[in-house]
């Protein structure tokens, strides 16, 4: 039996630090703090990029731009994602629908959320609407609670090319 959708699902978590900027799906939000990682730490792109890999059981981000190579060293995330996307369709499938949610207590996400979108649609070649992102807290509760890092978590439906 052949399927013709596969889900995947992805998560990602950095710290928030100083003298770093706060980039989430593509777009430099103002903030007086930033997410720390080896790339651009966007926590968004990565969880959807971890989710469009475990469709197709292809492991996640770390495999392919692992930290220890100093290549991926401040990444542009969206960069990584176009490369993602495009081994998703020379395994012959595309992106459904993607539906993400970030966790941050600060700073409020709902004026960047269109952009965001927009962003990552683009780099995707999806319309906007096949891209859901949405923005939560953690009701002071946890490390992202506790305003130490932002979290994100996403969904692909991916569905064989044709």
């Amino acid at each position: 039996m052949t399927m013709n959708i596969r889900i995947g699902n992805g998560y990602d978590i950095h710290r928030l630090v100083s003298d770093r900027p706060l980039i989430l799906g593509g777009v430099h939000i103002p903030h007086e703090l930033g997410l720390l990682g080896h790339s651009d730490a966007d926590v968004l792109t990565h969880a959807i990029m971890d989710a469009m890999l475990g469709a197709l059981s292809l492991g996640d981000i770390g495999h392919y731009f692992p930290p220890s190579d100093p290549q991926w060293k401040g990444a542009d995330s969206l960069v990584l994602l176009k490369q993602v996307n495009q081994l998703i369709i020379d395994q012959g499938w595309k992106i459904g629908n993607i539906d993400s949610v970030v966790v941050a207590e600060r700073p409020k996400l709902k004026p960047h959320i269109a952009t965001m979108r927009d962003k990552l649609a683009a780099v995707l070649e999806l319309e906007s609407n096949q891209v859901g992102v949405k923005a939560t807290t953690n009701e002071k509760l946890g490390p992202t609670g506790r305003e130490e890092g932002i979290c994100a978590y996403a969904v692909v439906l991916l569905v064989a090319g044709d």
